[in-house]
């Protein structure tokens, strides 16, 4: 099977200052077509930096490869590829919920009459019926974030990149909120990268988890998550997803404790005293 996404040896330097600041080193993944796949790792690592490279907003470093369908992509090709959702919902306040649900369909091209008539169809499908004429400050974290969810999907394109959508959430909301993306995940069935800090997320999410390891990050370890489909609220209690999460804590607390001995020693160099 050729991969949706695949990504060779991708790498990513800033400078600041005088020095070159390397974030990633050889990065190498790949997704199928469907794929459901989560993403952890310590703070600074570079997985807002990898997101910024798959959506065309940062170009990588030359000898980085980037195939989408098996055919390679150039950096100033990718923007407009995928479909993004950052950690904040970016909500338009002055726009409805039906209205900023559209905005990414019509910055495509989709005509807002046609764009808005697909919306509305789909508030059932995304728990806002009722609410298509709110605004943003009307509604509630979760609420925004179906919103900003459902902006993700009608922008049509078959790679979804989810970036932390339900760190803000409390832990609550965030459970239903898994527990929905996942439902209307399963029904669309786009290929999906998703950053998270919370391992359990990552494990009830995905079909895979990958772990960066400390800056410059690149992928130490994949590990498959051999749970059934639908996933149901008491598999977090299963020895298999206790199994997995033991696993990676221990490999994000590496990598953890990597990144906090770096940040010592460059305070060290910056002042010896």
């Amino acid at each position: 099977m050729t991969p949706k996404i695949r990504l060779h040896n991708v790498s990513k330097s800033f400078a600041v200052g005088s020095r070159a600041i390397q974030t990633l080193d050889k990065v190498n993944l790949s997704l199928n077509s469907g794929d459901f796949v989560t993403l952890v790792g310590p703070s600074g690592c570079g997985k807002s930096t990898l997101f910024n490279i798959l959506v065309g907003l940062t170009a990588p470093d030359p000898g980085g490869e980037l195939f989408i369908d098996g055919e390679l992509q150039p950096a100033d090709h990718l923007l407009g590829r995928v479909a993004f959702m950052p950690q904040r919902d970016m909500l338009m306040p002055w726009r409805t919920v039906l209205d900023n649900a559209i905005l990414a369909a019509e910055i495509d091209g989709v005509p807002r009459a046609e764009a808005r008539k697909r919306a509305f169809a789909s508030l059932d499908r995304f728990g806002l019926r009722g609410f298509e004429n709110h605004y943003p400050s009307q509604l509630s974290g979760g609420m925004r974030q179906r919103v900003a969810l459902m902006r993700t999907f009608m922008f049509d394109r078959d790679i979804m990149l989810l970036d932390e959508p339900f760190g803000a959430l409390d832990a609550l909301t965030r459970a239903l909120m898994q527990r929905w993306l996942l439902e209307v995940w399963e029904g669309a069935k786009r290929t999906v990268l998703f950053i998270t800090h919370d391992i359990d997320e990552a494990i009830y999410l995905g079909d895979r988890v990958l772990v960066m390891s400390a800056r410059p990050g690149h992928i130490k370890t994949e590990l498959q998550v051999p749970l059934p489909r639908p996933r149901l609220p008491d598999v977090v209690t299963s020895p298999v997803f206790v199994d997995l999460k033991r696993t990676l804590l221990a490999a994000v607390e590496d990598e953890s404790r990597k990144a906090f001995a770096a940040i010592n020693a460059q305070q060290l160099q910056a002042d010896p005293t």
